[in-house]
């Protein structure tokens, strides 16, 4: 009887000994954690985490929604007193900057916000495994970035269906392609006259000569540090009071319409639209 009691402990002793450097994936990160694996066999496998882009906009800090279209409460840095009635805009190729100074890009993917629509103020990224080749997600990532508009690739006239149905073509005669920006609202002139404006701008333009030239900006913005542990919803904020100046300050008595073909006003406006981005919160 002794003996069954010492065999017994034994293979007790075996079990748990054997339980305790059980092996398996180790790190918390992966889709395959086991938590009762204390040695890693190399088996750990990543499912990244859902990307949420959302949007907001503000002048200056006050917030701008559909709520406040046709008030004249903002005044832009050229001192006229203006409304809105119309945001619409595009951004394109999201990418993630790693640290080293390399980044992930999302080659492809494209989105039309319009403040009117709720559903466009949100944006869920496709899944960053398609787009990581030898690349760690898990990485700290030192921001985010996009394209406003389409780049010269992706700016193919008649190119997206969606967009076709929204009526957010550019004219082929003034280069073709898509919209990056329309903006229309109402501002009191200089002889206190109310006036509508249109702020429209395209991913190309024609220049004197004849000729057209790309006109879409990347924008960058990797002052904002955190890493994909989960699920993760990145805010995108843009100033609107921005668009009015820094480097042109914009003087609506002059360019309020006519500005589609205007090829001073369409470079003018696409370098304004690198100060109207920013990263807001970032929430896991």
């Amino acid at each position: 009887m002794k003996k069954i009691i010492f065999i017994l402990a034994g293979i007790t002793l075996g079990l748990s000994f054997n339980s305790c450097n059980k092996k398996g994936c180790t790190d918390a990160l992966a889709s395959n954690y086991n938590e009762k694996s204390k040695e890693d066999d190399g088996t750990c496998t990543y499912t990244t985490p859902l990307i949420n882009f959302s949007f907001s906009h503000d002048f200056d800090g006050t917030p701008v929604t559909s709520s406040v279209f046709d008030q004249l409460n903002f005044t832009n840095a050229n001192g006229e007193l203006l409304s809105f009635t119309k945001l619409q805009y595009s951004i394109s190729d999201i990418r993630f900057y790693l640290a080293d100074g390399d980044s992930i890009t999302l080659d492809g993917t494209y989105h039309l916000i319009d403040i009117e629509n709720v559903a466009s103020m949100s944006y869920a990224l496709p899944d960053l495994a398609t787009y990581l080749g030898t690349k760690d997600y898990k990485a700290t990532f030192t921001g985010v970035g996009f394209n406003y508009g389409f780049d010269v690739t992706d700016n193919v006239s008649g190119a997206y269906t969606d967009l076709n149905e929204l009526s957010w073509s550019w004219p082929d005669m003034i280069g073709g392609g898509y919209h990056q920006l329309k903006m229309e609202g109402r501002y009191v002139d200089a002889a206190s006259q109310t006036v509508n404006y249109q702020f429209h701008n395209g991913s190309k333009t024609i220049n004197a000569a004849g000729n057209f030239e790309a006109n879409y900006r990347h924008i960058s913005l990797d002052q904002s540090s955190f890493d994909l542990s989960g699920p993760t919803t990145i805010e995108i904020k843009m100033n609107l009071a921005s668009w009015f100046v820094t480097p042109n300050t914009w003087d609506l008595n002059t360019k309020y319409t006519m500005l589609m073909s205007n090829y001073a006003a369409q470079i003018m406006m696409t370098q304004n639209a690198g100060n109207v981005f920013s990263v807001g919160t970032i929430s896991q």
